[in-house]
């Protein structure tokens, strides 16, 4: 069977497979990009929101405790508010979440493309395979429009995790093995 530009079917085949195993990679990538900036906002949500809430305890438990204890409470205070401020100003608890979230989205990405190549498309006809390739392509350019873009360290934690095998399945390990 000929494709309207003369391509044999079968080349159509392993082009749609070759861009769906990208679309897996990009994704990968993606998801753990996003996962290391939730750890990041986490920790700027713990490293400013709990020295705020005890520092704005010791201030008031300055201030009830004498009068001389006054300008130390102001001084407490002073600067559980400013962590206040900034942990308000960055919304660091609201990144966390969406940095969550988009990872998830992306490695539902990543999966969908995986069984798609791996279980779908030997039995997809070329127009079948081609619509769930553009599918997924849409779903990936859809949540990278609002992915917060990531910054170095979350791309060289990200590189480091996948390098060492953190994503990797035992299950895949087994498949390798067997179909040797």
């Amino acid at each position: 069977m000929t494709d309207p530009d003369g391509s044999s079917g079968a080349t159509r085949r392993s082009a749609i497979e070759v861009e769906l195993k990208r679309l897996e990679e990009s994704a990968m990538y993606s998801g753990q990009m996003q996962f290391e900036l939730t750890k990041q906002w986490r920790s700027v949500n713990l490293w400013l929101g709990v020295p705020a809430s005890v520092l704005a305890a010791l201030s008031g438990a300055a201030a009830l405790v004498s009068t001389a204890g006054r300008v130390p409470a102001g001084i407490l205070a002073l600067v559980a508010s400013g962590c206040g401020v900034v942990l308000t100003t960055i919304n660091a608890a609201h990144r966390m979440n969406q940095a969550a979230a988009a990872g998830n989205a992306y490695l539902e990405i990543q999966t969908a493309a995986r069984q798609a190549r791996e279980i779908d498309l030997p039995y997809l006809s070329i127009e079948e395979a081609r619509q769930a390739l553009a599918e997924l392509t849409a779903r990936r350019d859809e949540q990278n429009k609002t992915a917060e873009p990531p910054n170095t360290r979350a791309y060289k934690r990200a590189q480091r995790n996948i390098d060492s095998g953190g994503q990797s399945y035992a299950a895949d390990a087994t498949t390798t093995t067997a179909g040797r």
